[in-house]
């Protein structure tokens, strides 16, 4: 059994920790608060203008539509890597490791790697499963539309040089503070559905098609990718705030059990000497 000295030092370490996690889970559902105001205010325009987007690159031809252009064989991917830029979330950046992993690992073709957030590509270098060709992890500094597109437009320039057959977006989709789901979504070249052709005569164009084709696709892009992060931020935000709860509620635990464990080691410290009284006291009785 710990001696005293050692266990109140462990009482009090413990109650230090749960003071830490408990402000950071305050910390965390105040900015979760915010970051789901804004991917929820978000989801509704970017679907809908995905939607449109995949419609409308179903009309157009060869030159017009060099986002929508489909590789005979792709043989060579960029996955766009989202994660975290700190720690202390659960399986948040873990999650994404494993997805970038598998993919890896199932893909036939030469697979590079653009790191926003540091967590996940700092594991992955580590262990040698990714070739990364650049990083943004200071766009969490400032997550904003104009500073996301710069990215995007950097991607869309190098899917339409044909460095790259195909671009993907591995991301934590934000469900609720408490569930988090990896995705990996197809960012260029534009998806292809059934549908497309039913749909793509619906629409009407004023003032024409090629002039509003060339806003609306790049706008469209780029506001997938800042839907990605705002998801991703979201999700980083649940993600702590759960794992501060569970930590805060662990430390409690401990700390009781440390407390327990103290008064039975005071409480026999005390009967040792009382008995150590009553037998010096009998011994000068009997002498």
């Amino acid at each position: 059994m710990a001696n005293l000295k050692e266990l109140r030092s462990r009482i009090s370490s413990v109650s230090s920790t749960m003071q830490i996690t408990s402000a950071m889970k305050m910390v965390s559902a105040a900015k979760l608060k915010r970051a789901q105001d804004a991917i929820t205010q978000l989801r509704p325009y970017a679907q809908k203008l995905e939607e449109i987007l995949v419609n409308v690159s179903a009309t157009l031809d060869s030159s017009e539509g060099v986002y929508s252009r489909q590789a005979d064989e792709v043989k060579k991917v960029l996955l766009v890597v989202i994660s975290s830029n700190r720690g202390l979330c659960g399986a948040f950046n873990a999650n994404v490791v494993k997805r970038v992993a598998a993919y890896k690992e199932e893909s036939n073709a030469e697979v590079d790697t653009y790191f926003l957030g540091k967590k996940a590509g700092e594991i992955l270098v580590k262990r040698g499963v990714a070739t990364p060709i650049g990083e943004r992890n200071a766009i969490y500094d400032d997550l904003s539309f104009e500073n996301v597109s710069t990215v995007a437009e950097m991607l869309m320039e190098k899917f339409v040089a044909g460095e790259y057959d195909r671009i993907e977006v591995v991301y934590n989709r934000f469900v609720n503070a408490a569930t988090q789901r990896v995705q990996c979504e197809q960012f260029l070249p534009i998806r292809e559905t059934e549908a497309d052709a039913n749909q793509a005569g619906d629409y009407l164009y004023e003032p024409d098609k090629e002039e509003i084709l060339e806003d609306l696709i790049p706008k469209s892009l780029k506001t997938q990718l800042f839907k990605s992060l705002l998801d991703s931020q979201a999700a980083e935000h649940g993600a702590r705030m759960t794992a501060m709860h569970k930590a805060t509620d662990n430390a409690d635990e401990l700390r009781r059990s440390l407390s327990l464990e103290y008064n039975k080691a005071r409480q026999a410290a005390i009967t040792n000497e009382i008995l150590e009284i009553v037998g010096g006291a009998n011994a000068l009785a009997d002498g």
